[in-house]
């Protein structure tokens, strides 16, 4: 079976959380220039969580572990893609059936995935993952999951709350997919983040494989 990209491309004047860094690109050198250099060469200027990327511990976590750790087992292997039908948030009301199980991957597929992407404007009212929703997937043991826009937590609500709930447990955090093109079902996931020394997040790319 092929490999689904659920990333989002990245280019400027994309969308991104506001406050933060818009990603930059600019050629540092070119084929031929007055250098006479041999190559291209792209300069970058990003923030860590640039489009589809993933958190670590230390986001919200005073002293919680860094990019580097991630274990691969976290975003390598087998995963679950839920759909959520609350047009608000992910509660733990909509999660209580689903029977989530410790060391699952999770993804929620939510209609951020055809509504927000769709501008470059940011949408401040995504769907997000609700406190109660974040301390039903602590509670469950979940080892990563996975959310269709650019951030765990609301814009208006829920934003500090529940990204202290999921990466105080360390439940690995990848932010900005879209999952459009995705139905929901089991699939096989890999999503690899830079691995920066130190670092609270990092870009990353992602697919889907469908098992």
């Amino acid at each position: 079976m092929s490999w689904i990209d659920i990333s989002i491309p990245v280019c400027e004047g994309m969308v991104h959380w506001p406050g933060d860094p818009g990603f930059q690109s600019r050629l540092h050198k070119t084929i031929g220039d007055a250098n006479g250099s041999p190559c291209n060469l792209t300069h970058m200027s990003l923030s860590a969580h640039t489009g589809t990327h993933m958190d670590s511990p230390r986001h919200f976590i005073d002293g919680g572990i860094t990019m580097e750790a991630l274990p691969l087992d976290a975003v390598l292997g087998p995963c679950r893609v839920i759909e959520i039908n609350d047009q608000t948030a992910i509660t733990a009301a909509e999660l209580e059936p689903q029977n989530l199980q410790r060391g699952e991957r999770i993804l929620f597929k939510t209609r951020n995935s055809t509504r927000s992407w769709q501008s470059d404007d940011f949408d401040e009212d995504f769907i997000y993952i609700a406190q109660d929703g974040a301390r039903h997937i602590t509670a469950a043991g979940v080892q990563t999951v996975g959310v269709d826009y650019l951030s765990v937590g609301g814009f208006k609500k829920d934003g500090v709350e529940t990204h202290v709930e999921l990466l105080g447990a360390e439940v690995w955090i990848i932010e900005g997919l879209n999952l459009s093109a995705v139905e929901p079902g089991n699939y096989e996931l890999a999503c690899l983040p830079m691995k920066l020394i130190g670092s609270d997040g990092a870009p990353a790319r992602a697919a889907l494989r469908p098992i």
